[in-house]
């Protein structure tokens, strides 16, 4: 066997969502040959990507029937997070902004920002969280750490927020600036230069992914993080009742404004079953059924799944420990789907406009 056999196999191996070869796509590295065995690296476009086993398997089926059927194929994945966002001045080293948003508050899209991101980060991601939702902060209780202070670091003469860290995720929230009990009241001004300065007054460091956990509508706050930063794609969430997919079709129907133009990654339905724990294989669909699937399939965006409706994840969320900690969990199982396939959908649609 020889390097160039190896090659030769595995140009006629197709990356399933980007649709060209591994080799033409640069994601073949580090190849080894020992007599019988080769080794080699595969470099995925996220450490999420649900079709890693495919990739491997056929990797190997390829080996095996261009190269050498007794060959031993020793295959590591790695991933390097695709951006669009090379040399931005803000937030030069986050590789992509996701917009968490909802078209009316209660539909549960704080749990949901909370689990993506430790979804992301339970394969590998670099995470942060920006609670953008300043008159309603939940950050601070969902990861445990109402207490928790941000540091402060001088760089350049000039002082810069440091995120609280918890659970290897970055966060920053007005909560961890004012006191747990009082209301921000502010006017929308207000409210927008907290998240310009979350935005360009904070060392984030180095993150594949951040997302901004939105407050409800459509205000001011969605105006100023387009306006301020190119934002990768949104999330709208919603629950399948009709009231609440009326509002998520604005919300959905604002990023598409042309003064706006931030494309939709997906929408996922929250809420979508009731499952009692004492009947796990039952499912009661007392919103409605399938909302959030016509919603997506009415705006031809992806549907990226349905998370139910169980106690433990609100017990999770009052616990500051959201429930995908629980990695054997039915919830947690259903959020780590959701996340692979928004990461899924940031890879595409990186590599389509890059392709541009």
């Amino acid at each position: 066997m020889t390097k160039e056999d190896i090659l030769k196999a595995l140009a006629t191996v197709e990356e399933p969502d980007l649709k060209k070869d591994l080799v033409s796509l640069n994601m073949v590295q580090n190849i080894g040959i020992q007599g019988k065995v080769v080794r080699f690296t595969i470099v995925l476009t996220t450490p999420a990507c649900p079709l890693k086993e495919l990739i491997r398997h056929n990797c190997e089926k390829a080996i095996h029937k261009l190269v050498d059927a007794e060959a031993q194929v020793f295959i590591d994945m790695t991933a390097s997070v695709t951006t669009l966002r090379d040399s931005t001045p803000l937030l030069p080293k986050v590789r992509n902004i996701v917009a968490i948003a909802s078209g009316k508050g209660g539909v549960g899209k704080s749990t949901v920002t909370a689990n993506l991101a430790m979804s992301l980060a339970n394969t590998g991601a670099k995470v942060g969280i920006i609670d953008a939702d300043i008159f309603g902060p939940s950050m601070p209780t969902m990861f445990n750490c109402e207490s928790a202070r941000p540091g402060l670091i001088n760089q350049n003469g000039k002082q810069l927020l440091l995120p609280v860290e918890q659970y290897g995720i970055k966060i920053l929230s007005i909560g961890f600036l004012a006191p747990p009990d009082d209301a921000v009241v502010w006017r929308g001004p207000m409210a927008s230069s907290a998240l310009r300065q979350f935005i360009s007054d904070t060392d984030w460091g180095e993150l594949d992914y951040m997302l901004i956990d939105l407050p409800p509508g459509t205000s001011d706050i969605h105006l100023t993080l387009v306006q301020t930063v190119p934002v990768t794609g949104a999330v709208i969430v919603t629950t399948p009742q009709k009231v609440a997919l009326a509002d998520a079709q604005k919300g959905l129907a604002m990023f598409r404004q042309k003064q706006i133009n931030v494309p939709i990654l997906g929408v996922v339905e929250n809420m979508a079953y009731f499952t009692p724990a004492e009947l796990p294989e039952n499912k009661y669909y007392i919103f409605g059924k399938d909302g959030g699937k016509i919603l997506a399939n009415r705006n031809q965006v992806p549907f990226l799944g349905e998370i139910p409706l169980v106690q433990s994840i609100r017990e999770s969320g009052d616990k500051g420990k959201p429930i995908v900690t629980q990695q054997d969990n039915p919830v947690a199982i259903a959020f780590q789907e959701v996340a692979e396939k928004l990461a899924q959908n940031i890879a595409i649609r990186n590599a389509q406009v890059a392709l541009v």
